[in-house]
């Protein structure tokens, strides 16, 4: 059970903090921020997608120091391998001239793990990262590793340039909780921006949380309570994203050939949840849901062709089904 109101104000006050703290390095963002906060607290992966310089590193960067969190960050290029990032097996000689296999162990063993331009890499090397995204582990030689908890994979990819990258496979994507569009900011914050970093004292976070303290407020998230009109509210948000269903939007049917699957509404719930323990709730809201949507499910809706040549965005289309959904209610 959850523990009393104080405990869960005291959550809330935790991640305001972390928050807080975020934004003395990041300006503006604010959406991207508490996206990543959701994500993050509630145990996932994100994928990050914006054009170059518009801090996304940063931003990853500065959510480790504020959390005290070990840190790694891969760049990924097409001639980067496997073993790259899990570690191998390296020969080590012994004071007596022995020779022993000791396992070196790759970057993925942190706790925030940076796959910076992720769809650089081969597939094959895009693929490493699966079995440690999912199961939390990584095998090697035959031997299965546990990574360090918390874990978590916060991947960047630019969707201006495709000349030489291998789009993520959809199994991949999947696995990520949330995809996050960092937009490019106002003017008022490019010169906040500029006079932050061409200053000659930069700030610097503060460590608010720890890692036994970001995993009791992943627990407790679990705790909080779903009513079954909530959760039919966010199960009919899923099915109305496939085309087939009779109450899906005209959206839908004219421009997606497949919508979210179960991981959709997995991702949805546990999001919600954490928004809840934010706002100090213990309770999940049709609000709590309706807000996390679009980041959930826009990398789980697949457009036909004629939606992609007429170059609708799966945001405009979850949006239509988040008025559809209000309007049958």
């Amino acid at each position: 059970m959850l523990e009393p109101s104080a405990q869960v104000k005291s959550w809330s006050d935790t991640i305001d903090h972390v928050r807080e703290q975020i934004s003395r390095i990041i300006v503006g963002q604010q959406e991207v921020v508490e996206q990543m906060l959701w994500c993050i607290f509630a145990g996932g992966h994100a994928l990050l997608e914006g054009i170059p310089g518009l801090g996304k590193t940063v931003l990853v960067k500065t959510i480790a120091d504020t959390l005290d969190l070990s840190f790694s960050r891969i760049q990924f290029t097409p001639d980067l391998m496997p073993s790259d990032i899990t570690g191998t097996n390296v020969i080590s000689f012994g004071p007596q001239g022995t020779a022993d296999m000791v396992f070196q162990a790759g970057p993925v063993f942190s706790s925030i793990v940076l796959a910076d331009e992720i769809n650089r890499a081969s597939p094959k090397t895009q693929s490493a990262l699966l079995e440690a995204m999912q199961e939390q582990t990584v095998t090697v030689g035959g031997e299965t590793r546990k990574l360090p908890q918390p874990f978590f994979v916060l991947a960047t990819q630019n969707p201006l340039e495709q000349e030489g990258t291998y789009p993520l496979p959809e199994a991949q994507l999947d696995r990520f909780m949330v995809k996050i569009h960092v937009g490019y900011p106002s003017p008022e914050e490019l010169k906040e921006i500029v006079r932050r970093t061409t200053s000659g004292n930069p700030p610097v976070p503060e460590k608010k949380t720890t890692a036994s303290e970001l995993l009791e407020i992943r627990k407790a998230s679990k705790e909080v309570l779903l009513a079954d009109e909530v959760l039919d509210y966010g199960v009919r948000l899923l099915m109305m994203t496939h085309p087939e269903e009779k109450e899906a939007p005209e959206a839908v049917r004219s421009y997606v050939r497949f919508g979210s699957g179960p991981r959709g509404i997995q991702s949805i719930v546990s999001a919600a949840k954490v928004r809840a323990i934010s706002k100090g709730r213990l309770h999940v809201s049709t609000g709590d849901i309706a807000a996390v949507a679009v980041p959930a499910l826009r990398h789980r809706l697949f457009l036909n062709f004629e939606g992609q040549a007429t170059g609708i965005s799966p945001d405009r289309i979850i949006e239509e089904v988040l008025s559809a959904l209000e309007g049958t209610r």
